[in-house]
């Protein structure tokens, strides 16, 4: 922001998940796991 000379903007609260969904998936897996649940992730439809 000093050395660039450019306002501040924030990336918003998802910003690492959205680079990651991957790591995301993995994650979020995991800790259901932990919790006692079997997890079984299916994609979505697309919708046109």
């Amino acid at each position: 922001i000093l050395r660039d000379k450019v306002c501040y903007r924030d990336l918003g609260p998802d910003y690492f998940d959205r680079l990651n969904p991957e790591g995301l998936r993995r994650r979020l897996t995991k800790r259901l796991e932990g919790l006692g649940f079997k997890v079984t992730l299916e994609p979505l439809a697309q919708v046109a």
